[in-house]
C-alpha cells in the first residue's frame, strides 16, 4: 500500500471520490474497495443502484443519497463532517463522479474551506469508448449529453460543426437515432463515428461507421436502440487556407444580405470562383460542408 492510499484509509477526515464499474463489477480496483470498506459514510447516486454494488462487495456502509436535486442543500452538512475527520467517499451510479454525474457544488465547496479530496480513478464510459472508437484520440473534446429538446440540440451540434479533436457524447437510447441523423445533415454524413454500448458488460458492442452510415444501420436493425451508449464522432477536417479566406469573406455578408447577393458579392472582391463561394456560404448557413 502507497503512502497516498494509508491517508485515505486513516483518521484523517476527507473526502474520496471513487470510480465505480460501468458495467462489469469485476472492474473495481482493490483500492476502491478498501476504500469502501473503510468510509464512515457513502454518497451515493441511487441507493437502489449502489446497493447492487455493495452485495457484490459482501459490505453494509452507511449511505446518504446526493443528486442534482439535493446536492447543494447538503453539501454544508457534508462539509462540516469531513471538517470534524469523518472519511467520506462520493460514488455516482456508473464511472467517475462528477463527470456528467453529481458532486460538483460539494467539491466546491471543500476546496473553497480547504478540506481534504483525493481520488481513486478507475472505469470511465467516455474513455473506453474513445479507445474502441478507432477515431483520434491524441486530443478530443468531451461534450457530455446534448440538450434534449429537438432546437435546442440541433444548434448545439452545429455549434460543434468546425471543432477539430474527437468528441466524445453520452446519449439516451430513445433520442440516439435523433442525434445522428441531425449530425448527418449537419456535419456530413461521411464524417466518421462510432457508437459504443453497453461498455464491459455482456453485449457490449461498438459499431464503427460514417455518422449517415450509423443512422441507416440503427433504422434497419431497432434492436440495437438500446442500452447505455456513448458516441465518439471524428473531428471536422481542417480548412484550406482558400477556405478560411472564403468564410472571413462570407461572414459579415451573410449576416446582412440573402445567400445569392452575398456570394455575387464576394466573388466581385475576390479572384475566387462563385461556385467556390455558393458552396462556402451553403455551408456557413446551413452548417452543412459542401459536396
Amino acid at each position: 500500500m502507497n503512502d497516498h492510499a494509508e491517508a485515505v484509509e486513516g483518521a484523517v477526515g476527507q473526502l474520496t471520490i471513487i470510480a465505480t464499474p460501468i458495467g462489469n463489477l469485476d472492474d473495481l480496483s482493490p483500492r476502491a474497495q478498501r476504500a469502501i470498506g473503510a468510509a464512515a459514510l457513502i454518497l451515493v447516486e441511487d441507493r437502489r443502484h449502489a446497493q447492487r454494488l455493495f452485495q457484490h462487495l459482501g459490505v453494509q456502509p452507511k449511505t446518504l443519497a446526493l443528486h442534482e436535486h439535493n446536492e447543494r442543500a447538503l453539501a454544508p452538512q457534508i462539509a462540516r463532517r469531513v471538517a470534524a475527520g469523518e472519511h467520506i467517499a462520493l460514488l455516482s451510479d456508473a464511472g467517475m463522479p462528477l463527470i456528467s454525474d453529481p458532486g460538483f457544488p460539494l467539491l466546491a465547496l471543500l476546496r473553497e474551506q480547504q478540506l481534504p479530496v483525493t481520488i481513486i480513478p478507475g472505469p470511465n464510459a467516455a474513455l473506453a469508448a474513445l479507445a474502441l472508437s478507432g477515431l483520434p484520440s491524441d486530443r478530443f473534446s468531451f461534450e457530455g449529453f446534448l440538450p434534449a429538446k429537438g432546437g435546442a440540440r440541433r444548434a448545439r451540434i452545429l455549434a460543434l460543426q468546425r471543432e477539430p479533436r474527437s468528441m466524445i457524447f453520452y446519449e439516451a437510447p430513445h433520442r440516439i437515432s435523433e442525434t445522428l441523423a441531425d449530425m448527418a445533415e449537419l456535419w456530413g454524413a461521411d464524417r466518421g463515428a462510432a457508437l459504443c454500448r453497453e461498455l464491459t458488460k455482456i453485449y457490449e458492442e461498438c459499431l464503427r461507421d460514417s455518422l449517415g452510415g450509423l443512422a441507416a444501420l440503427l433504422r434497419a436493425h431497432p434492436d440495437k436502440v438500446r442500452g447505455e451508449m456513448t458516441l465518439v464522432v471524428g473531428g471536422a477536417p481542417e480548412q484550406t487556407l482558400e477556405e478560411a479566406d472564403a468564410d472571413r469573406l462570407l461572414g459579415p455578408l451573410l449576416a446582412e444580405l440573402p445567400l445569392a447577393q452575398a456570394v455575387r458579392i464576394a466573388a466581385s472582391q475576390s479572384s475566387m470562383a462563385h461556385r467556390f463561394l455558393y458552396g462556402r456560404a451553403l455551408a456557413l448557413t446551413s452548417g452543412r460542408d459542401p459536396v
